[in-house]
C-alpha cells in the first residue's frame, strides 16, 4: 500500500508555482522571429478585439451572430499561428518526468466553473451583473444549442491560440502573464459587458499561470473548454425566469 501511495505521490503534478523548464523542450527564438511575432500580435489583437465588439451587437442566433463570432475566431488563430511557432507544453510529475497536460487542466476547469456558479448566486443579487449576465446569456438561450457550443468552443481554443500562445510569447520579457491578461481583458472590454470583462480579468490571469507554468497552450485551452462548456450548459438556468420576468415587467405596468 505504501509503495503504491508513493508512486502516485511521485506521478502528481507540481503545484502550478512550479515552472517547467523551457530548456527541456523549446528553443529559444531568435530576435528578428519576436520582432515578427510582435508586429503580428499588434495587428491581430486590434482586428480581433473590434470584430469581438460587433459579434455580440448581432442579434442572438442569427446568421450574422455566427458569422461574425467566426470570423473571431479565425482572426485569433489566424493571427496566432502566422506570429510564429506554438508549443503544447508539458507538466511536470514530482519524480521530475514529464506528461503532457491533460486530466490536471480538466479538473481545474471543473473547480473553475464552481467558483464561477456560486459567483453567479452573488451576482443575480447585484443589477449591473445581474443585467449583464442575462445580456449576454441569451445568445445561449436564442441560438441553436449545438451551434452555440461549437461557437463557445471554437472561441475558447482561437483565444488560447493568441492570448497564451502568440501575445504571452511576444511579451515574453515583459511580465507576460499580467500583460497578456491585461490586454485580454481590454480586448474584452469592446463587448461593452461587465461581467464578460470581469470573467477575462479572472480567467486570463488563470490561463496566463497555466502557460507559464507549462511552457505551453495545451494546458489553458483544456482549461478553457471544461470551464466554457459547463459555463454554456448550467448557467443559463439560472438567469432565464429572471430575464423573462425583466422583460415583461414594462409590459405588466402598462
Amino acid at each position: 500500500m505504501s509503495r503504491a501511495a508513493s508512486r502516485l505521490d511521485r506521478l502528481l503534478p507540481r503545484p502550478l508555482s512550479h515552472v517547467v523548464d523551457p530548456g527541456r523542450h523549446v528553443r529559444p527564438e531568435t530576435r528578428s522571429v519576436r520582432r515578427r511575432r510582435q508586429r503580428v500580435v499588434a495587428g491581430t489583437a486590434l482586428c480581433g478585439a473590434a470584430l469581438l465588439g460587433r459579434s455580440l451587437a448581432t442579434p442572438p442566433g442569427s446568421r450574422r451572430f455566427y458569422a461574425s463570432t467566426a470570423a473571431v475566431a479565425a482572426t485569433w488563430t489566424l493571427g496566432g499561428l502566422v506570429s510564429g511557432p506554438l508549443h503544447l507544453g508539458w507538466i511536470e510529475n514530482r519524480d521530475s518526468t514529464l506528461r503532457r497536460p491533460v486530466l490536471t487542466p480538466v479538473a481545474t476547469g471543473v473547480g473553475a466553473f464552481g467558483v464561477f456558479y456560486a459567483g453567479a448566486l452573488v451576482a443575480r443579487h447585484i443589477p449591473v451583473l445581474d443585467d449583464a449576465l442575462a445580456r449576454v446569456l441569451r445568445f445561449a438561450d436564442e441560438g441553436d444549442d449545438r451551434l452555440v457550443m461549437a461557437t463557445t468552443l471554437a472561441n475558447g481554443a482561437a483565444e488560447e491560440i493568441f492570448f497564451r500562445g502568440a501575445l504571452y510569447s511576444a511579451l515574453s520579457d515583459r511580465s507576460p502573464v499580467a500583460g497578456s491578461t491585461a490586454v485580454y481583458a481590454l480586448a474584452t472590454t469592446t463587448t461593452r459587458n461587465p461581467a464578460l470583462v470581469l470573467a477575462a480579468a479572472v480567467m486570463g490571469w488563470l490561463f496566463a499561470l497555466q502557460r507559464r507554468a507549462s511552457g505551453g497552450i495545451q494546458a489553458p485551452l483544456l482549461t478553457h473548454a471544461t470551464w466554457s462548456a459547463l459555463m454554456l450548459r448550467f448557467l443559463p438556468p439560472l438567469f432565464r425566469g429572471r430575464r423573462h420576468e425583466t422583460l415583461d415587467a414594462p409590459a405588466t405596468q402598462g
